[in-house]
C-alpha cells in the first residue's frame, strides 16, 4: 500500500477533527441545558428571558478550549425544527408596492399591468418586473417606461429618453436594494426574539427569506414581528448633559438591586446550612459562580459606611457594573441587553427620565476597547419616538458620494415638505446629533454642523464605502416600502418534536445494528474490518456534518441511517472482488491488492451517479428534505474514505503480521457461487410484467389520481391529537362551520388518536389576526368534539405561489437528474446502448412509483401524498438504482474487453457479468432494505411515506437493473452488431488477382 504514513497521518486528523466538532455541540448543548436549569422554576415553568441572560452572559465569553459560546453555536450538529419544535416562515418581500412607489405617474394603466403581473407571478417563475413590463407593453405599446418613471429623484440615473431596458435594470436594482433592506429589518428582528440558534436565509433566485425559530411557542408573536411595516423616523436625541439626572437615580435603584439580591442569597444559605455543614459549603461555593451573583456585578465597596462619599461611590460602581461610559454616550455590554431591557421597563425607573424619552440601541455592535473577547451596543435616548417631527416618507432619493475630503458618505434628497420640516428640524439641533431610526434601531446619529435648507443633505462621518451604502438603503425605506408577506409556515410542537427525535434515535440505533450484524454474519472476519470502517463513517459524517453548522432533521436522521447502509456497498464490491482473486490462487496480499485495484472502477462509478442526484436534490430541495441531501453528499465522500482506506489499512495490518482473513462463514461459503441464472433470454417476459405494471399505475392515475401533499396543492395543514380513537367523518363535520363550507380532508395520521387536516381555506390572505382568529376557531371546534377532545399538535401554511414553485421545481429536479445521469453513462461507457438502458431504467423506476403510490392510496395505514419529500425520495431511487446499474454495466464493459477475442455471443457475456455481481447485488440491497424497514417500522409517521418510496423503490430499482436497464444494452448492442455487419456486407468485395494488379502499378 503505497502512502501508508500518509493516509495513516490523515485518518488520525479526520477523526480528531470529527472528535473535536461532536465535542463542541456537545459542550454547546450542555450550556443550554445548564441555562434551561437555572431559568426553571419549582413548578418547571421556563422564564425564556432568564435563560437568554445566562446565554447572553456567556456568550463572548471562552467556555471550551478557548472558544466562546457564540462561535460554538456557529459550528454545531443543530437540531432541525422537526426534532425540537419551533416555527418555520417563508417571506415574501412583494414588488408591487416598490414598482408603484417608483412610478411617477398615477396613470390607470400602470395600475392595470401591475394587477396583470401579480396574477401572472402565481404560476410564472420569470423575475416580476419583467412580468410588469410585458403587461404594460401590451395595455401601452406606444408608450415608453420613461415617460412613467423617470422624475426629479432619479435624474442622475434616468431621463425622459432611457430606453425601456434601462428602465427596467433602474427598476430592479430598486427592488434588489428593498429586498436587501427587508433582509436587514427581519434579521434584527430575529435577533430580538432570544431564540438559539435561529436560521435566516435569502431563497437564492427569489425574493423570498426563510426564517427558522426553534423552540418559539407564540407564532402570533412571530408573524406580527416578521410581517409589521418598518417605520423610518429622524428624532432628536437627548445629550449626556441633559439625561445625567436620570442616571442618577438609576444608579441608586441599581445599587438597592445589588443589596436586595444579596440579602436574597444570604437568607438562601442561611436557610440551607442549618440543615448540615456539608450543604452549607456546596451553596456557598454554588454562590460564589452562580449567574446571579455574575449578572448583579457584586459591589465590593464597604456597605457599612454611612457617608454621603462612599454612598455616591456605591452608586458609580453599580451604574459601571452594567453600563459603560463612551466618552459622547453609553453603551452596554451585548450579554447584559436582557437585564437592561428588563430594568429599563420598570416602572420606578421609566419615572426618572423625561416622558418623551426612549431608549433604543445601535442597530451595529461594536467592539469593546477595553476587553477584545466583549461586544458592545450604543444606547441612544430620544425625543418623542413614533411622534417624529419627520418621518421617511419624505425622503425622494438617497445615494453613496464623496464628501470633500474624498471619504464616503450619503447624499439624502427630500421633497418640498420635507424640505421645510428638515430646515427647521436642523436649524434647532445646530452641535447635537438627530438619530436616524428605523424599526426602532439607530441606524445612524450625525451631528448638525448648520442649518440646511433646500431638502438635500449630505451625511458623512467614518463610513466605509459599504456602510455608506448601507445607510444609503436605510434612507429609502420610507420612499420605497418593502413588506413582507407570510406566505408558507410551519408550527412544530415541542411534543412533537421531542416524540420524533425519540423515534429517530430509536430508528438509528436499531438500524445500524441490523446493519453491522449482517455484516458480521456474512463475511465472518472480513465483516470486522468492515463494520470498523463503517463505525469510522458514522462518526466522521457526523463530525464533517457538525464542522459545517448543518441542522440534523428527522429526514436528515433517516439520510444518515441510509448511508450507512448504502456504505456497505463499496465494502462489498472490494469483498466480492478480493473473494474472486482467492478462487483463482492468489495469495492472500495479493488477492488484497487486486481486489482493491478491480473494484476501484465500479466504486467510483457508482457513487458518482449518486452524487448527481444528490447534488441536484441539494439545490432544489428545502426544508426537511435539504437535510437528508446534505447528509447523504456528505455520506458519500466519507463512506468512501472508509472503505478505500481504512478498510485497506486495517488489511495490511493482517498481511503484516502474516495473517489472513477470512470472507465466509459455513452458511455463505457457497451462496451464489458458481451461480448461472439466464437474465436475458427472458427479456421479454420482463418487459411484459413491467409494461403491465405501469400500464395498470397509468389506469390508476388516471381515474384515481394522487393524493397531492400541501406543498404541492397548496392550504393549510393542521395535525390534531385526540384523547381517544377518532371518526374522521366527525372530525370534518366539526370543522364545516370554522372553514365555512370550504374543502376539508380529514386522515388518520401516525395512531388512530391522531389525524392530519387539510384545507384551502383563506389561503390567500397574509393578514395575521385572521391567522389568530383561524387558529383559535380550530382549536375550539376540535375541543368541542363530544367525549373526544382534541387540540393541534402541529400545523403548516403554503401559499399558491410556493405550491407552483415547488411543483416546477420538482420537474426540472427529476429531468435534470435523468439528462446528467445518461450523460455520465454515455461518457464513461463510450455507448449509446448503455445510456438507453440507464435512461429506460429510471423512467421504469419513476412510472411504478408514481403508479403503486396510485394505486395503494388510502389503503395503507400512513400518508402516500406526492410531495417534495416523495420528489426527494424518487430523486433517491435514482440515485440508487443507477448506483446498482452501473456496477453490472461496468462488469459489462470489462468482460466485453476481456472477451473480445473470444468467440461468445452479447446475451453469454452479459450473462456471465449479471452472474458475477448478483452476490454484491443481493448483500447492499438486502442490507439497505432491512435499514428501511427499520425507518418505516420505528421512524415516525412525519417520514413514513417517504421511507416506503425509499422501499419500494430499492425493490423496484434493483429489478430494473437485473431484468430492465441490461436486457436493453443486450437489445441496443444486438442492433448495433448488426448495423455494423451490414455496412460491411455493404462493401464491395475486390478479387485477389485485381488486388494485386493494383499493387504493382
Amino acid at each position: 500500500m503505497r502512502n501508508k504514513g500518509g493516509i495513516v497521518a490523515l485518518l488520525v486528523a479526520f477523526l480528531a477533527i470529527s472528535i473535536y466538532f461532536l465535542a463542541r455541540t456537545w459542550k454547546a448543548n450542555d450550556i443550554r441545558k445548564d441555562a434551561e436549569a437555572y431559568a426553571t422554576d419549582k413548578s418547571g415553568k421556563i422564564d425564556y428571558s432568564k435563560k437568554q441572560r445566562y446565554l447572553d452572559s456567556l456568550w463572548k465569553q471562552p467556555v471550551f478550549l478557548g472558544t466562546t459560546t457564540e462561535d460554538l453555536t456557529k459550528q454545531e450538529l443543530g437540531l432541525g425544527l422537526d426534532l425540537q419544535g419551533g416555527m418555520s416562515v417563508i417571506l415574501e418581500v412583494s414588488p408591487t408596492e416598490i414598482v408603484r412607489a417608483l412610478a411617477a405617474s398615477r396613470d390607470p394603466k400602470v395600475t392595470t399591468a401591475i394587477a396583470n403581473a401579480q396574477q401572472r407571478a402565481v404560476s410564472s417563475n420569470t423575475n416580476f418586473v419583467d412580468l410588469f413590463a410585458d403587461e404594460f407593453k401590451k395595455i401601452a405599446p406606444d408608450t415608453k417606461l420613461a415617460s412613467i418613471f423617470s422624475n426629479s429623484s432619479n435624474r442622475g440615473t434616468l431621463s425622459l429618453t432611457s430606453s425601456d431596458s434601462q428602465v427596467i435594470s433602474y427598476i430592479k436594482k430598486e427592488v434588489d436594494g428593498a429586498f436587501d433592506r427587508a433582509f436587514r429589518i427581519i434579521q434584527t428582528r430575529v435577533d430580538k426574539f432570544g431564540v438559539s440558534n435561529p436560521n435566516l436565509q435569502r431563497l437564492s433566485g427569489t425574493n423570498r427569506i426563510q426564517v427558522e425559530l426553534p423552540g418559539v411557542d407564540n407564532p402570533q408573536r412571530v408573524r406580527k414581528l416578521l410581517s409589521g411595516a418598518a417605520k423610518l423616523e429622524f428624532c432628536e436625541v437627548y445629550t449626556m448633559q441633559e439625561i445625567a439626572p436620570s442616571f442618577d437615580g438609576l444608579s441608586a435603584i441599581l445599587l438597592q438591586m445589588d443589596a436586595e439580591s444579596k440579602a436574597a442569597e444570604k437568607a438562601s444559605i442561611s436557610k440551607i446550612a442549618g440543615k448540615g455543614d456539608n450543604a452549607a459549603t456546596a451553596t456557598k461555593d454554588t454562590s460564589k459562580n452562580s449567574l446571579a451573583a455574575q449578572l448583579s456585578g457584586g459591589n465590593k465597596s464597604d456597605t457599612s459606611k454611612k457617608d454621603s462619599a462612599g454612598l455616591a461611590q456605591r452608586q458609580t460602581n453599580a451604574f459601571s457594573n452594567l453600563f459603560i461610559g463612551t466618552g459622547y454616550g453609553v453603551a452596554v455590554r451585548i450579554k447584559d441587553t436582557s437585564r437592561v431591557n428588563q430594568i429599563m421597563h420598570r416602572s420606578d425607573v421609566q419615572a426618572l427620565f423625561p416622558a418623551n424619552a426612549s431608549y433604543l440601541y445601535d442597530v451595529k455592535p461594536r467592539a469593546n476597547g477595553t476587553n477584545v473577547n466583549e461586544e458592545i451596543v450604543d444606547i441612544y435616548f430620544v425625543k418623542d419616538l413614533g411622534k417624529a417631527p419627520l418621518e421617511g416618507d419624505v425622503v425622494t432619493n438617497a445615494t453613496q458620494d464623496y464628501d470633500e475630503r474624498g471619504k464616503p458618505a450619503v447624499e439624502m434628497q427630500m421633497n418640498a415638505e420635507g424640505a421645510r420640516k428638515w430646515k427647521a428640524l436642523t436649524g434647532a439641533n445646530i452641535g447635537r446629533p438627530i438619530a436616524i431610526i428605523l424599526d426602532n434601531f439607530v441606524y445612524s446619529a450625525p451631528n448638525v454642523n448648520g442649518e440646511i435648507g433646500g431638502g438635500r443633505s449630505s451625511i458623512s462621518g467614518n463610513f466605509t464605502v459599504t456602510e455608506a451604502l448601507d445607510l444609503a438603503n436605510v434612507l429609502k425605506a420610507g420612499k420605497l416600502p418593502a413588506p413582507t408577506n407570510i406566505i408558507s409556515e410551519d408550527i412544530v410542537g415541542a411534543t412533537v418534536g421531542s416524540e420524533a427525535a425519540q423515534a429517530g434515535v430509536l430508528s438509528s440505533i436499531i438500524g445500524v445494528l441490523f446493519v453491522l450484524g449482517f455484516v458480521l454474519v456474512y463475511y465472518n472476519k472480513a465483516g470486522l474490518i468492515a463494520n470498523i470502517a463503517l463505525l469510522v463513517n458514522l462518526l466522521l459524517l457526523l463530525g464533517v456534518m457538525a464542522s459545517f453548522g448543518a441542522t440534523l432533521t428527522l429526514p436528515g436522521i433517516a439520510g444518515l441511517v441510509l448511508s450507512v447502509g448504502m456504505s456497505v456497498d463499496a465494502n462489498v464490491l472490494i469483498y466480492e472482488r478480493i473473494k474472486e482473486e482467492l478462487l483463482l490462487g492468489k495469495t492472500f496480499p495479493v488477492a488484497v491488492r487486486d481486489g482493491f485495484q478491480n473494484a476501484m472502477s465500479s466504486i467510483i462509478d457508482s457513487n458518482v451517479t449518486t452524487l448527481i442526484t444528490g447534488a441536484v436534490l441539494f439545490i432544489f430541495g428545502s426544508g426537511l428534505i435539504l437535510g437528508f441531501a446534505t447528509t447523504l453528499l456528505i455520506g458519500i465522500f466519507t463512506s468512501l474514505f472508509s472503505a478505500i482506506f481504512v478498510s485497506r489499512l486495517l488489511f495490511e495490518y493482517y498481511i503484516g503480521k502474516g495473517k489472513t482473513v477470512s470472507f465466509f462463514t459455513k452458511w455463505t461459503e457457497k451462496l451464489f457461487k458458481d451461480s448461472n441464472f439466464d437474465f436475458v433470454s427472458k427479456r421479454k417476459l420482463y418487459y411484459t410484467i413491467s409494461s403491465a405494471i405501469i400500464i395498470a399505475g397509468i389506469v390508476s392515475i388516471f381515474f384515481k389520481g394522487f393524493g397531492l401533499g400541501v406543498d404541492f396543492l397548496g392550504g393549510r395543514t393542521y395535525v390534531a391529537k385526540f384523547e381517544k380513537t377518532v371518526n374522521t367523518e366527525d372530525i370534518s363535520n366539526a370543522l364545516k362551520a370554522t372553514f365555512e363550507g370550504n374543502a376539508i380532508e380529514v386522515k388518520t395520521f401516525g395512531g388512530f388518536d391522531k389525524v392530519k387536516i387539510t384545507t384551502p381555506y383563506k389561503i390567500e390572505n397574509t393578514n395575521t389576526e385572521v391567522e389568530k382568529q383561524l387558529e383559535s376557531n380550530v382549536n375550539a371546534a376540535l375541543a368541542a368534539v363530544p367525549g373526544n377532545k382534541g387540540v393541534v399538535l402541529s400545523s403548516s401554511k403554503v401559499g399558491p405561489t410556493i405550491a407552483n414553485d415547488a411543483i416546477g421545481g420538482a420537474f426540472k429536479a427529476v429531468l435534470l437528474s435523468i439528462v446528467l445521469v445518461f450523460i455520465y453513462i454515455f461518457v464513461r461507457f463510450r455507448r449509446l446502448a448503455f445510456g438507453y438502458g440507464a435512461l429506460v431504467a429510471l423512467f421504469h423506476d419513476v412510472a411504478i412509483i408514481l403508479g403503486i403510490f396510485s394505486i395503494f392510496r388510502g389503503w395503507l395505514p400512513f400518508s402516500l401524498d406526492v410531495d417534495q419529500a416523495f420528489v426527494g425520495a424518487v430523486l433517491t431511487i435514482m440515485g440508487y438504482s443507477m448506483n446498482d446499474t452501473v456496477v453490472v454495466f461496468d462488469r459489462v464493459r470489462e468482460y466485453l474487453t476481456e472477451k473480445r477475442g473470444v468467440k461468445e455471443d452479447i446475451p453469454t457475456v452479459i450473462n456471465n457479468a449479471l452472474n458475477a455481481t448478483l452476490s454484491r447485488t443481493a448483500v447492499t440491497g438486502f442490507s439497505t432494505l432491512v435499514v428501511l424497514l427499520v425507518l418505516l417500522i420505528f421512524g415516525g409517521e412525519t417520514i413514513r411515506g417517504f421511507v416506503f418510496a425509499m422501499f419500494i423503490g430499492v425493490i423496484v430499482g434493483t429489478y430494473s437493473s437485473l431484468f430492465v436497464a441490461t436486457p436493453i444494452v443486450v437489445d441496443g448492442m444486438q442492433r448495433d452488431l448488426k448495423k455494423e455487419e451490414a455496412k460491411l456486407a455493404a462493401v464491395p468485395v475486390v478479387p485477389t488477382e485485381e488486388v494485386k494488379k493494383g499493387k504493382k502499378s
